[in-house]
């Protein structure tokens, strides 16, 4: 009995461990080529989540990427989601597809409530995620290496007034709230000055 209830302790710090480090590794497209193993992070996360837990962003960013493969640009935990007040991340990607998508993704299971093309917002295609040098991925490592904790939005901010950032909210294990800028350019974190 002893070593039944040891091996399933293991397997599931293995899924839930392993599910994390590849969806965080696989955040950015590839081309296709990390899809099997951003697939695979999705599907480890869905079944280890235990209930009352919330959703990482690594793992909401591994299943919006299961859903549609590309890039994402913006990532945000909505406590007020407008289809039945659950929580839920709300996540816009740049698909392979080159058209723009909104994914939602259940904080609760990891499971995608929605996935819909989306075309009113022409004005982010002069900044395709890829004219950004640093990463999301890069991005949030950057503002959590500054201020430990949790992630609660990011996005990439194309203010034309402005060199192009990430908008990085982080909360940290105090409970402060850090709204913080990362440079898309050098990944540079500075705090966001404009709410003071």
């Amino acid at each position: 009995m002893k070593r039944t209830i040891a091996i399933s302790a293991v397997t599931a710090a293995v899924l839930v461990g392993g599910g994390v480090a590849t969806a965080v590794a696989f955040a950015d497209d590839d081309g296709g080529k990390g899809r099997d193993q951003v697939t695979r992070s999705a599907d480890r996360a869905e079944q280890s989540r235990a209930t009352g837990e919330r959703v990482t962003l690594d793992e909401a960013l591994a299943a919006a990427l299961k859903s549609v493969p590309g890039t994402v640009t913006e990532a945000e935990l909505d406590d007020d989601d407008d289809d039945g007040g659950r929580t839920v991340w709300e996540l816009d990607v740049y698909g392979t597809d080159k058209a723009w998508h909104d994914v939602t993704v259940d904080a609760g299971s990891a499971k995608v409530l929605s996935a819909r093309d989306d075309d009113d917002n022409d004005a982010r295609d002069r900044h395709a995620p890829r004219s950004a040098a640093v990463s999301l991925k890069a991005a949030v490592d950057a503002a959590t290496g500054a201020h430990p904790g949790t992630v609660t939005s990011v996005n990439l901010d194309d203010d034309e007034d402005e060199p192009l950032r990430w908008e990085v909210d982080v909360t940290g294990e105090d409970g402060t709230r850090y709204d913080l800028n990362v440079e898309a350019s050098t990944g540079k974190v500075t705090v966001d000055r404009d709410d003071d």
